[in-house]
C-alpha cells in the first residue's frame, strides 16, 4: 500500500518538466546522461516521482556541501 498519492506515480518527460519547471529537452540531456533518474519504457523516458522526489533532496544536499565548502575555503 502507498504511504503517499504520489508513490509509485511514473511521469513523463513533459511531466517532469512541468514539475522541475525546465524545459523537455532540458529533462532529455539530463536523462540521456544519466544526470536525473530514469528509464525507458518502448523507447519512450519514463521516471518514477519518488526517485525524482529524492534526486531533488540530494541535490539540495550537494548544493548545500559545496556552499560550506566554499565557505571554508574563502569563497562567496
Amino acid at each position: 500500500m502507498p504511504k503517499s498519492p504520489h508513490e509509485g506515480e511514473i511521469l513523463t518527460i513533459k511531466q517532469v518538466a512541468e514539475y522541475l519547471k525546465v524545459t523537455e529537452r532540458t529533462i532529455y540531456r539530463l536523462a540521456a546522461v544519466k544526470k536525473i533518474p530514469a528509464f525507458k519504457v518502448g523507447g519512450t523516458w519514463r521516471f518514477s516521482r519518488a526517485d525524482i522526489d529524492n534526486w531533488i533532496r540530494q541535490q539540495s544536499l550537494v548544493d548545500q556541501e559545496d556552499d560550506s565548502t566554499s565557505s571554508a575555503k574563502g569563497g562567496r
